[in-house]
C-alpha cells in the first residue's frame, strides 16, 4: 500500500485527479493486467453438504495401528514360542520335590500367565472362604438381631425399638396405640 502511493505521488501528484476522471481511464490502465479467473472442474458449479467422515476415519486409523501395536507382537510371540520351545514334556517327579502351581500346565505361555499374572489357587481358595466367613457373620448377627427384636417386643422394657417417650400431652395417645397393639397381638 505505501508502495503504491508514494509511486503515484512521484509520477504525478498534480495530473493524478485529471487522468482518473476521464471516462474508461482506469479500464485502459487495467487493460493489460491479467485477471485469475478460477473454474471449480467441469461439474455442475454446486458444492453438496455432506456429513464429516472425520470419526469413521479416525477410527480406522485407531483400528489400523493398535493392530499394528498389539496384535502383530502377540503372534510373533506366540509364532515363536511354539517354534523354538514348544509344549512341555511328561516326566516323572523327582524324589522330596514338590512341583509349583504352574508347573502343571503344558503350554509354556500359559505357564508364564499362571505364574506372573493369574493368582494361585491357594490364593482363590482363600478368597473364597472369606467370602464365605463374612456371609455367615452377617447370618449369625441378622439372627442375633432379630431374636433381640422379639425379647424386647415380649418384655417391653429397653429404649430401643419399640420405646415410646411417655409426657402429661401425649399420654392418651400412647395409651390407645398401645390398646390397639396388645388387640392385635393376643394372648401369646
Amino acid at each position: 500500500m505505501v508502495v503504491w502511493s508514494s509511486t503515484i505521488r512521484s509520477i504525478a501528484q498534480p495530473s493524478l485527479t485529471n487522468i482518473l476522471s476521464k471516462p474508461g481511464a482506469i479500464q485502459a490502465i487495467c487493460k493489460n493486467v491479467a485477471i485469475q479467473v478460477r473454474h471449480g472442474g467441469h461439474g455442475p458449479r454446486m458444492m453438496e453438504i455432506q456429513p464429516s467422515r472425520f470419526q469413521w476415519n479416525k477410527f480406522k486409523d485407531n483400528l489400523h495401528f493398535y493392530t499394528l501395536v498389539g496384535a502383530i507382537p502377540c503372534i510373533a510371540i506366540i509364532f515363536i514360542t511354539n517354534v523354538f520351545i514348544g509344549p512341555a514334556q511328561l516326566t516323572p517327579i523327582p524324589e522330596g520335590y514338590d512341583p509349583k502351581h504352574w508347573e502343571y500346565h503344558r503350554h509354556p505361555i500359559s505357564r508364564f500367565m499362571s505364574r506372573y499374572i493369574f493368582p494361585t489357587p491357594q490364593q482363590d481358595y482363600e478368597k473364597t472362604l472369606h467370602v464365605l466367613y463374612v456371609e455367615n457373620e452377617k447370618k449369625q448377627l441378622r439372627f442375633l438381631e432379630e431374636k433381640v427384636e422379639n425379647l424386647m417386643k415380649e418384655r417391653r422394657d429397653y429404649q430401643a425399638y419399640y420405646y415410646r417417650p411417655v409426657t402429661a400431652k401425649n399420654l392418651r395417645v400412647s395409651r390407645a396405640a398401645t390398646d390397639f397393639l396388645e388387640s392385635l397381638w393376643g394372648d401369646n
